[in-house]
């Protein structure tokens, strides 16, 4: 038999294209230090407060492409060979796997999404006895454990019917709704089964109650019997419930199951508790006192598993004895399902995954992606110097149903367990931001840990994305004041981080974190040489003078390296033109809100909080979302900043045209500010569809229109007097 030496469990390579951008960003950086001296010796002469603007704005844009060149010096890919895994580790010495879910509100995140989830990962092609699925319900909902309670009983068949057909869609949803589905003999009657439970726990939703009908035995009812008087979200006691054990549970055709413990850990007023990041280490210490894997899988729980082999890859890195000790954890991407062909609000996230995941791979690491993650457990217990090692073999030798660990469990989910402890500091995901996954990342390389990147052909796990405008912009808006938390933090990216990770991988970093930075420049090239245009003011170099090339040079340069990363990556162009407009009215309104809620926090005036994402999505949202309309419907004021520019930008472009044809004006002077206007106005396309030519639900409020036509004629009077 040929030896594990001669047989890699992976490889990895640098990607090719290195060379040319290191290359590219050595004339690009030119490029900006001369634009930069421009504007130096352009305020030496004469300053101005629109010179000043100019200047910031490409100081700016100046840091944050220098900070993204990091990604692109070292972009590696990898492969991995589960086929020699059994050289490496027989099945039984394979270690146990703990699987944490995540969720947090059954009328945003429907159960029926976090059963699909753990269903999936249940059916793994991985040793029964040792794995254990936890679902963490920070809503603290009676409903989320009846559908666990439901998914229990479901998967008694479910699981023998995916290891007899050796079925590949191990998610009962994407299984039975899959377009060409393939047919057994069983297909009918477990369909009609999932049928069932789906109805039974939607109509519990609906309704808000559980009938007694539904309750079949005593243990169910006690459990449900918790949610008395006095029990809210906020403030309940901790409730652990055992709903399938190994060895004592099993299934249709005999064979065991794995565990299955719902956690909704304490709730008190009085206590902080720091949203995923804090319901996240209750189930790090509840699955502790179970089973105590030695690897960890966290999930969201719309994020099912795509690939039930998708264990096995990562331990073609966990177990190979080549590796770096201090591999902390194999990240996978996140990959959405039911996007759009065109993908209209850039939601499947594909820069962020093929390019600049892949870029930090060849550094220290990718940072954790909030899903779809395999840790070693010791790495949430200090650093790799100091982490205690985990025996693979240790079981907790007790029945997770006993009452010595029940109660243990209950003692470590309650709100108090960790005053005076180094939990959320330097024990599990840590605390202090909205964005614990990128935190908790940033302070495991700076302790010495190490990540990889595993993005097979076939996506490990596929999730769901917001299909309306408006969750996708208070999503990144949320995202971008944790991000500011990390930024200006004690372990701030460019300071500490550069200092512990090394240069590359701290300007990765603070490539990320500083995203909401990306509001100034963006802000000032929307509205600055537009209202100029409207003022008949040239503020930019004549096309005759050189200057006005190493914009266009500059502008030319950006665009088309992003245009290349994306459409090599498998992309459409038309998938990148609708990419590159999302992510501007993201800057525009999330990266602003976010910035201005972040210096308000940083006074106290402001507080800010978590809210989850809505996964409920109308049919007629859904209908215009496939057919590629945008949906606004909501008068929100985060509309406001992108409506204002799409004003300015279409009033702006009509007033340059109009200076240049009908009062005989120099087009020389004007040209860059029309042609910025011009592209403005085509990437603004669907607001003015949506502010003048739709009758639908989704079009713009009659309100936010008015507003930001009020907003943008006091934005113009106001340029005037600097004009």
């Amino acid at each position: 038999m040929a030896s594990s030496q001669t047989l890699p469990l992976h490889t990895k390579m640098l990607m090719p294209r290195a060379g040319i951008n290191r290359a590219f960003a050595l004339v690009y950086s030119c490029a900006i230090l001369a634009l930069l001296y421009h504007h130096f010796i352009g305020l030496l002469h004469s300053a101005s407060m629109v010179s000043i603007f100019l200047l910031l704005a490409d100081s700016v844009l100046a840091f944050m492409w220098a900070t993204a060149q990091a990604f692109r010096m070292y972009p590696t890919c990898r492969q991995v060979f589960i086929e020699h895994l059994e050289h490496c580790a027989k099945e039984e010495d394979y270690p146990g796997l703990d699987v944490l879910i995540c969720t947090a509100d059954p009328y945003k995140e429907p159960p029926m999404g976090a059963v699909n989830t753990a269903l999936s990962v249940m059916a793994y092609d991985y040793p029964t006895e040792k794995l254990s699925v936890y679902v963490s319900d920070d809503g603290g909902s009676k409903l989320t454990l009846f559908a666990f309670m439901e998914a229990a009983r479901f998967a008694a068949h479910w699981l023998p019917y995916c290891r007899k057909n050796n079925v590949v869609e191990r998610c009962p949803e994407a299984h039975f709704g899959s377009p060409d589905p393939t047919r057994f003999t069983e297909t009918d009657q477990i369909k009609m089964m999932y049928e069932s439970m789906r109805e039974r726990v939607e109509n519990v939703v609906k309704s808000g109650s559980i009938s007694h009908d539904y309750v079949t035995n005593e243990e169910e009812n006690e459990a449900l019997s918790r949610w008395a008087d006095g029990f809210t979200p906020h403030n309940h006691p901790p409730v652990v419930q055992v709903l399938l054990e190994y060895g004592k549970d099993k299934d249709v055709s005999g064979h065991g199951v794995p565990n299955l413990v719902y956690v909704s850990r304490e709730k008190s007023r009085d206590s902080p508790h720091h949203f995923k990041a804090g319901a996240l280490n209750a189930l790090l210490r509840v699955s502790a006192t179970m089973t105590n894997a030695p690897v960890i899988l966290t999930l969201d729980s719309d994020m099912h598993s795509n690939d039930p082999q998708t264990p096995l890859r990562a331990l073609c890195y966990l177990l190979d004895p080549s590796m770096d000790p201090k591999l902390s954890y194999v990240q996978f991407p996140q990959v959405f399902h039911g996007i759009n062909k065109d993908d209209i609000y850039g939601a499947a996230m594909r820069h962020w995954f093929e390019v600049l995941m892949s870029g930090m791979d060849g550094l220290a690491g990718p940072i954790i992606a909030g899903s779809g993650g395999f840790f070693r457990r010791r790495v949430f217990y200090g650093r790799p110097s100091e982490a205690p090692e985990m025996n693979q073999d240790l079981r907790v030798s007790h029945s997770i149903k006993s009452r010595d660990v029940l109660a243990m469990a209950h003692n470590v989910a309650g709100c108090k367990y960790e005053n005076q402890t180094e939990w959320g500091r330097n024990m599990g995901f840590r605390y202090g931001s909205l964005v614990e996954d990128l935190y908790t990342s940033c302070l495991l390389h700076s302790e010495g840990w190490r990540s990889v990147n595993c993005n097979p052909k076939r996506p490990a796990f596929l999730g769901k994305s917001p299909i309306n405008l408006h969750d996708c912009l208070n999503q990144a808006m949320r995202w971008s004041v944790g991000l500011l938390e990390v930024a200006f933090s004690r372990y701030s990216p460019i300071t500490f981080g550069v200092r512990s990770i090394g240069l590359l991988s701290g300007l990765c970093y603070a490539s990320v974190t500083f995203w909401a930075i990306w509001a100034i420049p963006i802000t000032i090239y929307a509205f600055l040489p537009q209202l100029a245009l409207l003022n008949s003011a040239s503020i930019f170099p004549k096309a005759s003078n050189p200057w006005f090339w190493v914009y266009v040079a500059l502008f030319l340069g950006a665009y088309g390296q992003e245009y290349l990363e994306y459409v090599l990556s498998c992309g459409s162009t038309q998938r990148w033109w609708n990419y590159q407009r999302a992510w501007m009215m993201r800057v525009l309104s999330s990266f602003s809100f976010g910035l201005v809620e972040y210096l308000l926090k940083s006074i106290g005036l402001s507080s800010i909080g978590f809210n989850v994402t809505n996964k409920v999505v109308e049919e007629e949202q859904r209908k215009r979302y496939q057919q590629g309309i945008f949906e606004f419907g909501v008068a929100s004021p985060i509309f406001l900043p992108i409506t204002m520019a799409a004003i300015i930008n279409l009033v702006g472009f009509l007033s340059g045209i109009a200076q240049v044809f009908f009062r005989q004006g120099s087009i020389e002077g004007l040209l860059l500010q029309i042609l910025l206007a011009g592209f403005g106005m085509v990437n603004c396309w669907p607001i003015y569809e949506a502010m003048v030519l739709r009758t639908d639900e989704g079009k713009m409020p009659l309100k936010v229109t008015l507003v930001s036509i009020i907003l943008a004629w006091a934005l113009y009077l106001a340029s005037s007097v600097a004009f």
